[in-house]
């Protein structure tokens, strides 16, 4: 009988938009070591994988006012991570890490640093923000897509120009975008190098991820269509040599828990409604009609008036936003929570792992990137269903990230 399939299990923080347990007045701040310390833990507790901090170069504003469902003050990744490695004997720690501004040799050298002294804990999660680039340089590379596959290939390039003995070795690179050439300042780590995670399920993302990542996170789905978008990220690999298991797939998802399953309804029908606050509906309202709605009252009706210089898909959209409304009787703020997307799994903790199960064995999944609300609660209640499933660690078999998502240590590549 072949082996079970293994879930694997990360988290994010801080959240935005699809989670709030941030804004709860007993929580620390986001500036507070505490509150990452006590994250961290509690997913080390739990077995997981990896902890994956998010970036902020630039708080998400409309019209001048910052968003009330986002994190004000967050940490630069990187910096925390390195104290909480201090806090922490195995859990993977993940940095976001911009490629739109900053040069591959920083980056590289941050995350090894890191790598180095969490023992081989360490991955980086690429992203690129380059509406940020007030913060940094106006008039900044606008082809980051570009950009940020050649920074992919010269970190790379730097984390292996070591030789497994401990050798540097020179590098020298020419691009389009990075013209380098010298010896990389840290040796290789436990893990060989640092995970690489890649986000998103657009074709650049898919093919970039293809040939660079070792985990791709991808947006939360129904069974049958994620293992669709499974298969297809599994079949890119074949053409850069890569074989299925070098590249974990792990949608990134949120959970409602009730003792029954109309408890957990409920509560996932709160967890929305604390979403959609009176401006954040306006902000999702204008964003979807295009037009100011400054003096809308989102106690009232959907704006009567006909959105503004919308594409077929978006009046389709608000079409189907009024018919929802008129059939429900519903306010402008009840159709945005109406209309929100749900907690990818709701249930009792024992259906709630049977469907993490399933989506593993069946072939939707790897694993899953869970928002930080509501960890703790998961990993009493949820976690020891999987383990008693048999899909699920009852220790740390490793000392490394690679080791727990059982991806293999690349030594004296180059």
């Amino acid at each position: 009988m072949s082996p079970r399939r293994q879930v694997h299990l990360a988290v994010l923080a801080p959240g935005t938009d699809e989670t709030t347990g941030w804004a709860d007045p007993r929580t620390d701040p986001w500036t507070s070591f505490a509150s990452f310390e006590r994250l961290a833990q509690v997913a080390e507790r739990g077995l997981f994988d990896f902890l994956l901090l998010d970036e902020g170069l630039r708080l998400p504003e409309h019209r001048g006012r910052i968003h009330d469902l986002e994190p004000v003050g967050r940490p630069e990744p990187a910096a925390l991570l390195n104290a909480l490695a201090g806090s922490t004997a195995r859990l993977g720690l993940a940095a976001t890490a911009d490629t739109a501004f900053g040069e591959p040799y920083e980056l590289a050298r941050r995350i090894a640093t890191l790598d180095h002294l969490s023992g081989g804990r360490a991955a980086w999660r690429v992203t690129a923000t380059p509406d940020a680039a007030e913060n940094f340089r106006p008039g900044a590379d606008s082809e980051h897509s570009a950009r940020t596959a050649e920074f992919v290939t010269v970190a790379r390039l730097l984390w292996d120009s070591w030789t497994a003995d401990g050798t540097p070795r020179p590098f020298a690179h020419r691009g389009r975008h990075f013209d380098i050439a010298g010896e990389f300042g840290l040796p290789r780590s436990p893990q060989g190098r640092p995970v690489v995670i890649h986000t998103g399920e657009s074709e650049e993302i898919g093919e970039l991820a293809a040939a660079t990542a070792d985990v791709l996170l991808t947006r939360p789905g129904p069974l049958e269509a994620a293992r669709l978008r499974y298969a297809r990220a599994q079949r890119r690999l074949a053409a850069y040599g890569r074989a299925p298991e070098g590249l974990r797939i792990m949608p990134g998802v949120t959970v409602a828990l009730g003792d029954t399953a109309a408890e957990a309804q409920e509560r996932a029908a709160g967890i929305r409604r604390q979403r959609v606050t009176p401006r954040y509906a306006l902000y999702v309202l204008e964003r979807l009609w295009g037009v100011d709605l400054s003096g809308h009252d989102p106690d009232g009706p959907l704006p009567a008036i006909a959105p503004r210089g919308r594409d077929a898909d978006t009046l389709a959209r608000v079409a189907r936003w009024r018919a929802l409304a008129q059939e429900k009787g519903l306010t402008s703020r009840e159709t945005v929570i109406e209309a929100s997307g749900r907690p990818s799994f709701v249930g009792t903790p024992d259906s709630v792992a049977a469907e993490l199960h399933a989506h593993v064995r069946e072939g939707a999944a790897d694993g899953f990137l869970l928002a930080a609300d509501g960890l703790e609660e998961f990993v009493d209640r949820v976690v020891p269903l999987l383990q008693v499933r048999g899909v699920f660690r009852t220790e740390y078999e490793g000392a490394t990230l690679r080791s727990h998502l059982a991806l293999s240590h690349p030594v004296g590549e180059g």
